[in-house]
């Protein structure tokens, strides 16, 4: 089946992106450019351009145009959002590597993180994302075994934990840090970078409306993934 024709202009920009022949803060054509050049209506050209933001591919500032983004991966800082579709969205293959997956006995910050009595087990995974073959998140996870008992029982080569999660545990609220840090050896070694490339860390811990569901570390190579997004303010008189 033929795509859509503002998927063939999404996918001729993304070709263009992916082998540098738009390089980040180049202008992109116009609605109207495209529109001519694929033989479609302006609106055809808009939806293709405008879905190209939101995956943050572009940056579309009113009166100058549509410019290509920075060329590092982009999450929003207001949202939970599940790395494996963040990927996906960018048309890219996502691989997910356990590094440990078990359970423990939490020490009295652990089990404090995730509002357990000390002494207590806990679930623990390590898991390493890769997006077309280079990592972009290590993430580090300790979770409830109240609320998710079959945590360690998963494939979570095929099924990220925040998809699992979810489903068992369903997400009320959570709250997180963002900060920079230099990786240890071992968390470098598993992102394939140096001991001195700074790296971006999120600490995240998620709460269910029976309770805290688990607390998780994700750090990112700086050099290959941001946080933004798009905020709208309302005047009030």
């Amino acid at each position: 089946m033929a795509q859509p024709r503002y998927a063939q202009i999404k996918s001729h920009l993304l070709q263009q992106i992916e082998y540098g022949e738009l390089q980040p803060g180049c202008k992109v054509a116009s609605e109207n450019q495209l529109a001519e050049q694929f033989g479609v209506s302006r609106m055809t050209a808009r939806r293709a351009l405008d879905e190209l933001s939101e995956a943050g591919f572009l940056l579309r500032s009113q009166g100058l145009g549509t410019f290509v983004a920075d060329s590092r991966p982009m999450s929003s800082m207001l949202q939970i959002r599940n790395i494996a579709d963040e990927i996906r969205e960018r048309g890219h293959q996502c691989q997910i590597e356990v590094v440990t997956l078990e359970q423990v006995e939490a020490n009295e910050q652990q089990a404090y993180w995730l509002g357990l009595q000390h002494p207590a087990r806990v679930f623990h995974s390590v898991l390493v994302f890769f997006e077309n073959g280079r990592a972009i998140q290590y993430e580090d996870r300790y979770v409830n075994p109240q609320l998710a008992p079959e945590y360690v029982q998963q494939d979570f080569s095929c099924i990220t934990p925040n998809e699992y999660l979810s489903q068992v545990a369903p997400l009320t609220e959570a709250d997180h840090i963002v900060e920079a840090l230099l990786p240890t050896p071992d968390i470098a070694k598993q992102l394939a970078i140096a001991e001195s490339q700074p790296c971006l860390n999120i600490t995240r811990r998620t709460f269910s409306k029976a309770g805290i569901v688990s607390f998780a570390s994700l750090i990112h190579p700086g050099d290959r993934y941001r946080l933004g997004g798009h905020i709208h303010v309302s005047s009030h008189v």
